[in-house]
């Protein structure tokens, strides 16, 4: 059994009523419970962090040092195209990802087009909306079996 963690960026705690025509009509909850139900289904623990602060991403993801953490799922939201902070502690934290965005972000304005993380990812799912989160644990379900 692998510990597999999903960190959600900020405002995605008001999805399902901030912008469903581009994010979509699911709510975090209905994401984190289908995320739960297909890692409990194939024996991996699962669990899920949301904060709209810097700061709590950085403490968390020091956290996955030392608490069993093997593999994340992550939206950073808007902290993917600004954060340099949080890319350190990603690296620090050494543990693979796969980067999942609701909406395609080379399909939305030039400052949403890059990411700090997706060179360092193991890869990234865009513009896929919820399903992105299932498809990500899919692959992330491959990897930990090699």
């Amino acid at each position: 059994m692998a510990k597999i963690l999903a960190l959600h960026g900020p405002n995605l705690n008001l999805l399902g009523h901030r912008e469903p025509d581009i994010y979509g009509s699911d709510t975090l909850d209905d994401i984190n419970q289908r995320c739960q139900t297909l890692c409990a289904g194939v024996g991996h623990d699962f669990t899920a962090f949301q904060s709209n602060a810097e700061e709590d991403f950085i403490n968390r993801l020091h956290a996955t040092r030392t608490d069993g953490t093997q593999f994340m799922v992550v939206n950073f939201g808007g902290f993917t195209h600004t954060s340099i902070a949080i890319r350190d502690a990603i690296l620090a934290a050494e543990i693979p990802f796969i980067e999942v965005h609701l909406s395609n972000l080379f399909t939305r304005e030039e400052y949403r087009q890059h990411s700090f993380f997706a060179d360092i990812a193991i890869g990234c799912i865009v513009g896929l909306g919820a399903q992105g989160y299932e498809l990500a644990l899919q692959a992330a379900f491959r990897r930990l079996e090699r």
